[in-house]
């Protein structure tokens, strides 16, 4: 089997990169496709948290997938750790560093490295439940991309709440809107459009999706999604805004 020469180089540059060594020919060879790929961005995140959401992912009933790790810049998490257990699971995860860009723009690059068929996302401080990966697959017969409410930890009955991308100043039920850590789709969709800077990138997201592919929103809370990180960017809007329910 053949791969694009510029599929090989970036998969070099980031091996490179992370662990310092230099590939052989034979190593070529190795470059597979796979099922799935799922992308995490880090941004001075604990540890603690993003082995929750790594261990989430490597515990998952279907196991034909890649986990790509964006490092957006970290200056405050524990690098050394985090690098410890990628290497431990460097048959399952790739690691890749740069300046800081957000959010979107990591999402953006991180579709440049899947090699997988279908593309999907973790936030870094959530996490997946066993049969996340093979339940959005069986839901991907007659759609290009879909997303789902979420199974949300919370510390109070107003975390359920978020602002509405329209009118930041007003509060809407995340099941009303998309989530990043939600949306899984074919790679074309990913490859077609990319993610926005700023607030609301997902609902953006979904809804230029639905414009050219088949798109679809289901009842499924295989997602767990904490909400009670308290410097995460609904929560600093909302407490910006000094809105209470």
């Amino acid at each position: 089997m053949t791969y694009p020469t510029s599929n090989l180089i970036h998969y070099f540059t980031q091996i490179r990169f992370t662990f310092g060594q230099n590939l052989h020919v034979h190593d070529a060879i190795m470059l597979r496709r796979v099922k799935v790929s799922v992308l995490m961005t880090v941004f001075n995140t604990n540890f603690s948290y993003t082995k929750r959401a790594i261990d989430s992912v490597l515990k998952q009933d279907f196991q034909d997938f890649e986990l790509i790790i964006i490092d957006d810049g970290s200056k405050e998490n524990d690098r050394e750790s985090l690098m410890h257990y990628v290497q431990a699971y460097e048959d399952k995860i790739t690691y890749i560093r740069h300046r800081n860009r957000g959010q979107s723009e990591s999402i953006n690059r991180g579709v440049l490295y899947c090699l997988g068929e279908y593309i999907t996302i973790i936030d870094s401080d959530d996490e997946y439940k066993p049969n996340h990966l093979s339940n959005c697959l069986l839901e991907m017969y007659e759609s290009d991309l879909i997303c789902s409410t979420s199974e949300t930890i919370v510390d109070h009955d107003d975390d359920y709440y978020v602002p509405d991308k329209n009118d930041q100043t007003k509060l809407i039920h995340l099941d009303k809107v998309i989530l990043f850590g939600t949306l899984f789709g074919r790679k074309k969709v990913f490859s077609s459009i990319n993610f926005k800077t700023g607030f609301s990138a997902d609902s953006d997201f979904y809804e230029q999706a639905g414009k050219l592919f088949r798109v679809k929103k289901l009842d499924s809370r295989t997602y767990i999604y904490h909400r009670n990180i308290p410097n995460s960017i609904c929560a600093v809007i909302k407490k910006a805004n000094l809105i209470s329910v």
